[in-house]
């Protein structure tokens, strides 16, 4: 049988039940029903999942990018009980350095603060700089409220694990100021008018028109690229990955090791005074 409709609904409830957050259910259920759009009215097969990599191959995507479709696609075989059709994924070399186009470096960071501030988008300057001052993720600021801003800590509860994370001083009196500016005297304090969280979707939104009216390429611009910066600036003060990698929730270090990549005009840097070539 395909792959149908009510499937992918079933298959989102059961990735929510996982604990798994908006971000990561959107893009499971994006992937996998591209594959079941392509698919069409034949059934997974081993030989139709693995054309399916050949067809995103085909299609010019980046190897990383082909792996993590796979992955949603492999999560989706496996809750309809078709773990005989999971699909190898690509065979990718682990890269040193981080592609520059893509760098968010803190100048730039700061211009997307005074453009927001010049284009009146209070709430969006304000939710990217928690987002850059403490290292949470676009879909863990629904737990910025206004009692962990009088607190100075916020408790995160994702994936069935709660961390705490501490705000500073500064970002806690500017939250203050904008919940009391907003008549918000409890809970969440990203809304949007009708009063709903802020959403994940809504923020890219946000973040990509603003990159254009500051003059900063566009794939140097969206939430997660906030949290890298964070990272680099915390390790470079305190030198410290274990303690960097509990801050950022991530049960391996070889995961936090991914956000303390060099760009590859840095990497060049460190060659060339290895002094190696007479």
């Amino acid at each position: 049988m395909p792959v149908l409709k009510k499937e992918l609904l079933d298959f989102a409830a059961y990735l929510k039940s996982e604990g798994r957050s908006p971000g990561t259910i959107d893009k499971y259920l994006r992937d996998s029903a591209e594959f079941a759009a392509w698919l069409g009215i034949r059934k997974p097969t081993r030989e139709t999942t693995a054309a399916w990599r050949e067809h995103l191959v085909l299609q010019n995507y980046a190897p990383a990018t082909i792996n993590s479709m796979l992955s949603a696609v492999n999560r989706l075989l496996n809750f309809l009980g078709r773990k005989d059709c999971k699909i190898k994924f690509l065979r990718v070399q682990r890269k040193t350095f981080r592609d520059q186009k893509r760098e968010l470096n803190r100048a730039e960071y700061q211009k997307l603060l005074d453009t927001a501030a010049a284009q009146g988008q209070e709430r969006l300057g304000l939710l990217m700089e928690t987002i850059c001052a403490t290292g949470i993720q676009v879909s863990e600021v629904q737990y910025i409220t206004v009692e962990a801003a009088q607190a100075g800590r916020a408790e995160i509860s994702l994936k069935g694990k709660i961390r705490t994370i501490l705000l500073p001083a500064k970002l806690c009196r500017k939250l203050l100021k904008y919940a009391k500016k907003q008549k918000t005297a409890s809970g969440g304090i990203f809304r949007t008018r009708s009063g709903k969280p802020v959403s994940r979707k809504q923020v890219w939104r946000e973040m990509k028109s603003l990159c254009q009216k500051a003059g900063i390429e566009s794939p140097k611009v969206f939430p997660h690229n906030l949290r890298h910066l964070f990272a680099t600036v915390f390790y470079k003060a305190c030198r410290d990955i274990v303690k960097l990698a509990d801050v950022l929730g991530h049960s391996s270090i070889n995961t936090t090791r991914i956000y303390l990549m060099t760009t590859g005009a840095e990497h060049a840097r460190q060659l060339e005074q290895l002094g190696l070539v007479t």
